[in-house]
């Protein structure tokens, strides 16, 4: 049974990753309907949150169905983490989570994210205060190191350790690759393997398949894995994995019900969270991925994303149902 702190996960928790503009209520809500055990917030600003900026504090909003949910806080001053440590614990999350893995340019050039990988005692200070701001379990998502001449995560996830984080996420790519390349899981085996390691670690990068899922969970013996990218239009990823890790089967993909349910349900989300015109507006990132290998969706999706109403939406979906399973039929 993994746990962090008094939160029980299973034997195998799956995760899912916070990403910016993607992680929102939402989109957490199909995945938990899709089996995420364990579901974070996008990235959160410690100054944003510290100067209540409203785009900030509205990624504050979690729900109880969504439990358990954790906070993930991103910045560069220690003391700004601290109290964005406090205003998150205030929003009654399960856990918080520090982000020192996000590698892009406007987050790891102001000296947050993954750049403090180039500053391992201000990462552990950082960690130290945040734990001591809050009652809640404190957790890290990181990656191997900053480039390849600097791979420290091994000295990295004991320090983290030490100062009281309950769990450690980590990112098979350095700062340097962002997210090209194949994800190399080789140290985060070896810090599993670590015998002073004794806090849950959880790996994360190109898992995108019941299979891959397997071999790495037998190969490098992590505690739970986290997707990302996988599971944008594809929120069946998590119990797919789930029963094939049962039943060593995996099972039919979505049929055309079971995709146009869960746009729904997540349009329904949407609108429910920002109201109609911006609810419809958010979910017009969701459709290429979520119509993705159906035949001749084009001109659909193109309507989809100029739609107005949510009236609109379900009538251009009800044609699309109506195309395709024509298209189908014809071709059998």
């Amino acid at each position: 049974m993994v746990r962090i702190g008094h939160i029980s996960l299973g034997d195998f928790p799956l995760l899912l990753a916070p990403m910016e503009d993607v992680s929102d209520p939402p989109f957490r809500a199909v995945c938990k309907e899709g089996g995420a055990d364990l579901m974070y917030t996008e990235f959160i600003s410690s100054e944003g949150l510290i100067r209540q900026a409203a785009k900030s504090r509205q990624k504050l909003d979690i729900f109880e169905y969504e439990r358990p949910i954790g906070i993930q806080l991103f910045g560069s001053d220690i003391d700004h983490m601290r109290q964005s440590a406090e205003i998150a614990t205030a929003a009654h999350p399960d856990l918080i989570d520090i982000n020192f893995g996000c590698p892009v340019k406007n987050v790891a050039c102001r000296g947050a994210g993954a750049a403090l990988l180039q500053d391992i005692p201000k990462m552990v200070q950082m960690t130290a205060a945040v734990v001591k701001a809050t009652h809640l379990p404190v957790t890290v998502k990181t990656r191997l190191g900053w480039d390849d001449h600097t791979k420290n995560i091994l000295e990295v996830a004991e320090r983290l350790q030490d100062v009281g984080i309950q769990a450690l996420t980590i990112h098979g790519r350095t700062r340097a690759q962002m997210y090209k390349g194949v994800a190399d899981w080789t140290l985060i085996g070896k810090v599993k393997e670590n015998p002073r390691i004794r806090i849950p670690i959880f790996g994360n990068g190109d898992i995108d398949s019941p299979e891959k899922a397997l071999e790495y969970k037998n190969r490098y013996g992590v505690d739970g894995i986290m997707i990302g990218r996988a599971a944008i239009g594809y929120p069946w990823i998590f119990n797919e994995i789930k029963t094939y890790l049962l039943t060593g089967k995996k099972p039919n993909p979505p049929d055309l019900a079971a995709r146009l349910h869960v746009i729904k349900r997540h349009l329904v989300f949407s609108v429910q969270w920002k109201g109609e015109r911006t609810g419809i507006f958010e979910m017009r990132r969701h459709y290429t991925n979520y119509l993705r290998g159906l035949p001749d969706v084009k001109p659909f999706r193109i309507r989809l994303v100029n739609a107005v109403s949510v009236q609109e939406i379900h009538h251009i979906l009800a044609e699309l149902e109506s195309h395709v399973t024509e298209t189908v039929m014809q071709s059998v």
